[in-house]
This record gives structure tokens, C-alpha cells and sequence, in this order.
């Protein structure tokens, strides 16, 4: 292990805050539906801009949001696929400062070490007490980004003090040995029998879409019949469920295709991380520090474009493999460098930005939530419904008070069953959701104001 000196006191990396904030606050805002809107009302949405000159544009910029905030159906990526990954990411970028912080404070090896181990087992715990919210009993499952935080966080404090080498020799046997895992995997006949019965007798899902969308790729990267889905039949049914049994398994498929043994390659993405972390608390300078930033990310990308060519932006004739197709839903070793790729280039310009150019005003609203991302992540999963009743009573109250004062331009019942609760018009979704998601936010900056921080 590389021998360490006296530990320096950690200054706040405000880019990171911001950073953290922008993707809770997308995760909070479920993508403003902009998907949502896409799918239920596409007709209502293109006859806005009908007859305009800029009609096409309209149709196309609709496409691209629906797209970004939505996540792809297996292969690819978009916007809302690098919200986990950035969140993971920066767990890593925190740990350097975090337990530096901590060393400084005179606390031993051994008590940062139980300190990790208990908020892994808190971060699983509260992952699977957010995942039965509303349920008939506990949901042990553990696909919930906290449960995979929770899962790899020990192993990723093991490994942060390493110097570089050390942690680039993880990255490979991880990747490699997660890649091997799923290639040599190869699923049963008859269990694979079943778990098309599973899917589309008792789920009552389409075949084609769950079997036949991807037949291009192997089985052993494919949905619902790769290595890690065989591991949750297997596993995942000796946990207590609501399902009856059958054919010995009261667990079968996770719908969208996510596994728990996601966590593994997930370890590389918070190492990432770590690495980001302790080059810009290093004493590089600032321009060095994004210089690496951009470089890492830029060989990310590289190596995983090299494996998948799928992922290009434009095919090229005779360039058509996929040694490893980036998936985000089994969390592939390639979409582990993949996303990392965004991950490094995100955190370097927030942190040119912010502390490099010292242009921090307008990332106030970022930071309110980044310092409350475990708070603001548990109201997203607990109090959006109950914020959006309680938003349509209340303004149904104020529009019936107001309604003798009030002229049509400025009148309260149109805001309130016009656009945010109404069932006909077709950007109802995204006005309650910016509704909902700015309650939310006012939340965070009232526990700011009073430098109330959840932690674990």
C-alpha cells in the first residue's frame, strides 16, 4: 500500500455539490415527463407548432427530450441512463475527502472501516425499506441505487488509499472477470422455457419485445437470460414474496431487466470515481487537474467504442462488432467505462466552472440539494404523490378565494385544473411535475437555511 502522509485538511468541493444536485433534481423531477408527455399525447404536442414554420424543428426537439429523459430500451445511452452512474461516481469523488477529513480529525483505520461497513448495511436497509414503500410486506430486492451503493461501498473503501496502479489492476480483474462471467453463461433450455412462460402467460408481456428486440446479441447479454438474472431466480427467491411459487422460484424477472449483481462492475464506476477524487484534491495544478479529467474521460470512451461499435454516432462499412454491447440495465463492463467517460468530462466542466473560474452564484440552486442528495432522494420516493394532492387542494382552495378578485389572464383555477391537474390538456404532466419538483427543492433550501444535513 502506498505509504501516507499526514493528512491535509479538505476544502468543499463545490462542483461536486452542484453536480450532485443536478442529478437529484432531475431524478426528483422524473425528466419533467417529457417522455410521458411524448408517448400519451404526441398528436396534441405536433398540432402546437401545426402549420408554423418551425414545425419540424418543434417535432424533433420533442423527440430528442422524450429520448434523453427516458431510458433506452437495452443497448445505448442517454441523459437519463447517466443519472445512476453519476450519482455512483460521485460517491467514489467523495470518499478521498470524506475520510481525509476524517484522518485529520485523528480517527483510526479500524473505526473508518466499521464507519464504512455500517453505512453500506444502512444504505442496503433503507434501499429496501424505499422499495416496499406501499407494498404488503418487505421487498427484498436490490437493484435501488442505494442498495447497489450499499453493496459495494466497503469493497471501494478497501481499495481508495491504493495509488493508481493498484486501482487500475482492480478496474481490469473486475471488468474482466464480470465480462468472463456473463460470456461463458449460457441459460438452460428448460429454464429458459419457463422464463418465457414467466413473462408472457403470468406478467402478460409482449415476446417479441422481451425476447426477440435484441435477438442480435448472444443470450449471455441479453434480457432476462443472462448469467446475473440466473443468479436472482436462483437467490432471490429464498427471500420472503408476496408471489406464490412456481416450478420451485417465487422470484422470476425483474421487468426492466436490472440485477442485482449489478453492484460488482458498479464497484469499478465509484473507483472511477475515487480516482477523480484524489487527483483534484492532489496538488496539481487546476489546469493539469482538467486536463487529466478530459483525458480520463476521453480514454474511456475510446476503449469502450473499441468494444462496442454500436455506440458510434455514425457506422462506418466493415466496422461492426460488439465484443461487449453497452447496457446500462445489467450495468455491462463496457457501459461501466462507458458512462464513465461522461461521468470525468461532467465533473471537469462543472469544476472548471465553478471552482476554477469562481462562477458559483448560479449554481446555488444545485448546491441546496447536493448537500441534501439522501434527503431530497427519500422525498422523491416517499412524498411525490402527496406533494401533488396536496398542490391540487390547496390551489382549488386559493382559486375559489380569489376567484371574485381575479381577471381570466391571472386566474387561478385556469393554473390549477388547466395545466397542472388537467386530463385533456397534454403538458398537464410536465407543469406538475416542475410543480412538484420545485416544492422539493424548497424543502432542501429550508434545511440549508438551517444547516440541517442528512447523513450516513
Amino acid at each position: 500500500m502506498a505509504k501516507s502522509s499526514k493528512p491535509k485538511p479538505s476544502k468543499r468541493l463545490v462542483s461536486l455539490d452542484a453536480y450532485r444536485g443536478l442529478v437529484m433534481l432531475a431524478m426528483a423531477s422524473g425528466g419533467l415527463a417529457f417522455a410521458r408527455v411524448w408517448d400519451q399525447s404526441k398528436e396534441q404536442v405536433i398540432e402546437q407548432a401545426s402549420g408554423q414554420p418551425w414545425q419540424g424543428a418543434w417535432t424533433q426537439l420533442w423527440d430528442v427530450l422524450a429520448y434523453q429523459f427516458g431510458h433506452v430500451p437495452w443497448t445505448g445511452c442517454s441523459f437519463w441512463d447517466l443519472i445512476q452512474p453519476s450519482f455512483m461516481f460521485m460517491v467514489g469523488v467523495s470518499m478521498p475527502f470524506s475520510y481525509s477529513k476524517r484522518a485529520a480529525m485523528g480517527q483510526s483505520k479500524l473505526r473508518m472501516l466499521c464507519h464504512a461497513i455500517v453505512r453500506s448495511l444502512m444504505l442496503v436497509l433503507l434501499a429496501i425499506f424505499l422499495s416496499s414503500n406501499w407494498n404488503g410486506q418487505t421487498n427484498f430486492i436490490f437493484t435501488n441505487v442505494l442498495a447497489q451503493i450499499g453493496l459495494g461501498y466497503t469493497f471501494v473503501y478497501l481499495l481508495w488509499r491504493w495509488n493508481l496502479v493498484v486501482q487500475l489492476v482492480a478496474v481490469a480483474g473486475i471488468l474482466g472477470g464480470y465480462w468472463f462471467y456473463f460470456f461463458q453463461y449460457t441459460i438452460p433450455a428448460a429454464e429458459l422455457a419457463q422464463v418465457k412462460t414467466v413473462v408472457t402467460e403470468q406478467m402478460e408481456l409482449d415476446a417479441d419485445e422481451e425476447f426477440n428486440q435484441f435477438s442480435g446479441l448472444p443470450s449471455h447479454w441479453n434480457k432476462h437470460t443472462n448469467a446475473a438474472a440466473g443468479f436472482d431466480r436462483e437467490y432471490l427467491s429464498r427471500f420472503p414474496r408476496e408471489t406464490e411459487e412456481w416450478e420451485g422460484r417465487t422470484y422470476w424477472v425483474n421487468k426492466g431487466g436490472y440485477q442485482t449483481l449489478n453492484f460488482i462492475p458498479s464497484i469499478v464506476t465509484m473507483l472511477f470515481g475515487v480516482m477523480a477524487g484524489r487527483l483534484i484534491r492532489g496538488d496539481r495544478s487546476d489546469m493539469q487537474k482538467l486536463k487529466w479529467l478530459f483525458l480520463s474521460g476521453g480514454i474511456c470512451f475510446l476503449t469502450a467504442m473499441a468494444v462496442d461499435t454500436s455506440i458510434w454516432p455514425t457506422k462506418i462499412p466493415g466496422c461492426d462488432w460488439s465484443f461487449c454491447p453497452i447496457v446500462k440495465r445489467i450495468w455491462s463492463p463496457s457501459w461501466a467505462v462507458f458512462s464513465a467517460g461522461w461521468t470525468f468530462w461532467i465533473l471537469g466542466l462543472l469544476y472548471w466552472i465553478i471552482d476554477v473560474r469562481r462562477w458559483k452564484a448560479w449554481a446555488f440552486p444545485l448546491v441546496v440539494v447536493g448537500m441534501n442528495s439522501i434527503a431530497m432522494y427519500c422525498m422523491a420516493q416517499l412524498l411525490k404523490p402527496w406533494i401533488s394532492k396536496i398542490l391540487q387542494i390547496h390551489l382549488q382552495s386559493v382559486d375559489t378565494l380569489l376567484d371574485p378578485l381575479t381577471v381570466r389572464f391571472f386566474n387561478l383555477h385556469t393554473v390549477s385544473h388547466d395545466y397542472l391537474f388537467s386530463e385533456t390538456f397534454a403538458f398537464a404532466p410536465f407543469w406538475e411535475s416542475l410543480a412538484r419538483v420545485f416544492v422539493l427543492w424548497l424543502i432542501c433550501l429550508w434545511l440549508y437555511r438551517r444547516k440541517i444535513f442528512l447523513r450516513i
